[in-house]
């Protein structure tokens, strides 16, 4: 009995012994980032419970609410990234009604031209609206300016994320393959910790899941489903960075296309995911730098755009409005220079109405301009041959459509047969009927540039007074050498012509040089008063239909719509933010080190050493009295 009571005694303290060690690692750990409370359990040995021996050491936490950590990790770094850059996008137009705000500069610029038509012979007059003009100019080219530096911003930091995120993803790997391979209790926690700890790290940058293996290892694969770690091996991620972006810098799944970086993963077997592609990422950082950069700040960018085409061509376009009758629409158009539109709203074979659009070309006909592109994209805009002049156009237009037909694109916008015919035709004029098979929904109408650059008394009251920095060239909005709207927002700039004659801003007609308020008041008119069509793609008013609104009012929506959509973000932002904490609480409250708790443990330990010390010590006497006998 002695020497049974001495054996189970002597296993009963170095079980006690190896749990007051690990009582003791919990609480010098307490304070250990991604530690995670171990356990270990004495197991019986020997009949009817006669002996006991060390278990196995195993972590405590909850699987479910370490899932859920993971997920508001990835949601937190997402709407944290976007909320920060949206809130400097914000910041670019300045705080609403000020003064040096954007459509408080806007309205400076407006209120000068109001107080010119009323002291038409104030040379200083003249001087303050073309400085207030050029100031106009300057802060839409420095906010342009800015998204891009924002772009080329998130292009250098998705650099730097993926190469960490790769790092992670090797040390995930090779902490598998030690997982795998060891067989110490104590190490293959700390080992199990430290994945953990990657992994949760990893879910900052993307939304990740893992799916435990037999063999302990874990593989890590997105959300939606693109496998980057499977036992010991680890996609290699890379990214091809294009250094600083420019407003033409555009994603597209077509490498030859692609003008900005993307993530390459390239996998154990030589298979290659691009993970820059919409729908691959989900969420995290880098999920939010692909949108911001690819959606959010182009967006950005196409107001600052349709804002800057919206100043020029308010001066410079006349608008003309057809008539209607028995399902066709006649309209006289004037001249027409490249870029300049002529618009006819059809009803296509399903019974949507929907805006087909010529715009003028000196070289192209037929071509599809694409719809991002266009001021309408759910509308069809096509080019046609205007270099012939008036007598040509319908000739040209009608090539025009019959090119269209005959592509296989032509399926997709299902619109009946387009046609149309022209009467005499002027040197300056020329009227076309417009015909769809009884489908023309609505009385076409055209936007024809009216001035010259040099000759500034041309068009008088409109007048090119902002141009293309590009060689001080007319804005018309021209697809012939791509498109002259796509970062015309750097570009924008005050006539040099106008600069050196400001006399003009006050002439009475083309004819006559004489001072006047008139025009003056007319160009506040087309700025203040005068609807213009903004593009569907620049998000103002929605995304299915172009927007009207006068230069001004468009202004001012681009600054409501910014402080809205910054707001929103915040606000997300601090939800999400409020989601994790309650995620990371709940982690903790399983897998962290409750002192009190291992300290009670600690005293339950000792008293259970002690006991067992006092049968070993029982036990020796008694066998001590058994050898004297």
């Amino acid at each position: 009995m002695s020497l049974n009571a001495l054996s189970t005694a002597t296993a009963g303290l170095a079980a006690t012994q190896a749990a007051i060690n690990l009582v003791s690692q919990n609480v010098a750990n307490a304070g250990t980032a991604g530690y995670v409370k171990r356990t270990i359990t004495s197991v019986a040995t020997g009949p009817n419970n006669s002996g006991v021996a060390t278990g196995t050491i195993t972590r405590t936490f909850d699987a479910a609410a370490l899932k859920q950590l993971r997920l508001e990790t990835s949601g937190a770094a997402y709407t944290s990234t976007k909320a920060g850059i949206i809130s400097q996008l914000d910041s670019l137009y300045g705080t609403p009604g000020s003064s040096t705000s954007l459509d408080g500069t806007m309205n400076t610029f407006t209120e000068s031209l109001q107080e010119l038509s009323a002291n038409p012979t104030s040379a200083a007059a003249r001087t303050t609206v073309l400085g207030n003009a050029s100031a106009v100019a300057s802060q839409i080219n420095s906010a342009a300016s800015t998204v891009q530096t924002l772009r080329s911003g998130i292009e250098s930091q998705l650099g730097t994320d993926t190469t960490t995120a790769s790092t992670l993803l090797s040390s995930i790997a090779s902490l598998n393959t030690k997982i795998q391979n060891t067989t110490d209790d104590t190490s293959l926690a700390d080992f199990q910790d430290q994945r953990d700890q990657a992994i949760n790290s990893l879910s900052s940058y993307m939304d990740v899941k893992t799916v435990s293996q037999s063999d302990g290892t874990v593989s890590v694969m997105t959300q939606s489903g693109a496998t980057l770690v499977d036992r010991g091996n680890a996609a290699k991620l890379t990214f091809d960075g294009r250094g600083s972006l420019d407003p033409n810098s555009t994603y597209s799944t077509d490498p030859s296309q692609r003008s900005v970086g993307t993530i390459t993963a390239t996998l154990a077997g030589g298979g290659k995911i691009d993970l820059g592609e919409p729908g691959v990422l989900r969420s995290g950082s880098l999920a939010a730098q692909f949108e911001l950069r690819d959606q959010t700040l182009p967006q950005a960018q196409r107001q600052l755009d349709d804002l800057a085409a919206g100043l020029a061509t308010a001066l410079t376009n006349t608008g003309t409005t057809g008539t209607l009758s028995g399902g066709a629409s006649t309209i006289t158009v004037g001249v027409m220079q490249p870029g300049n539109t002529l618009t006819v709203p059809v009803t296509d074979t399903t019974g949507t109405v929907r805006n087909v659009t010529l715009v003028a070309s000196a070289t192209a006909s037929g071509t599809i301009v694409p719809a991002g592109q266009t001021s309408d994209a759910n509308g069809l805009t096509l080019t046609f041959n205007a270099s012939g002049g008036p007598a040509s156009y319908a000739t040209a237009i009608q090539a025009a459509f019959d090119t269209f037909a005959a592509s296989p694109a032509a399926a997709a916008y299902k619109l009946p047969a387009l046609g149309v015919t022209g009467g005499t035709a002027t040197s300056s004029s020329v009227p076309l009927t417009l015909t769809a098979g009884g489908k023309v929904a609505a009385a076409a109408t055209s936007s024809v540039s009216a001035v010259s650059v040099s000759d500034l008394n041309t068009g008088n009251p409109s007048i090119a007074l902002f141009v293309d920095g590009n060689a001080n060239t007319l804005y018309t909005g021209s697809f012939d050498t791509g498109s002259q709207l796509t970062g015309f927002a750097q570009r924008i700039t005050v006539n040099s012509n106008v600069l050196a004659t400001p006399s003009a801003l006050t002439a009475t007609s083309a004819t006559d040089t004489s001072t006047s308020g008139a025009r003056a008041q007319k160009l506040f008119t087309a700025l203040t008063s005068t609807p213009q069509t903004f593009s569907s793609s620049s998000g103002i008013g929605g995304v299915s239909a172009p927007y009207h609104a006068s230069v001004i009012g468009f202004a001012q929506d681009i600054i409501a719509s910014q402080g809205a959509a910054s707001a929103n973000a915040s606000a997300l932002d601090d939800t999400q933010q409020t989601a994790l904490s309650t995620a990371q609480g709940r982690f903790a409250a399983g897998a962290g080190v409750n002192i009190d708790q291992e300290m009670s443990n600690l005293i339950a330990l000792q008293n259970a050493y002690g006991a067992n010390a006092r049968v070993l010590s029982a036990a020796r006497d008694m066998l001590n009295q058994l050898l004297q006998i």
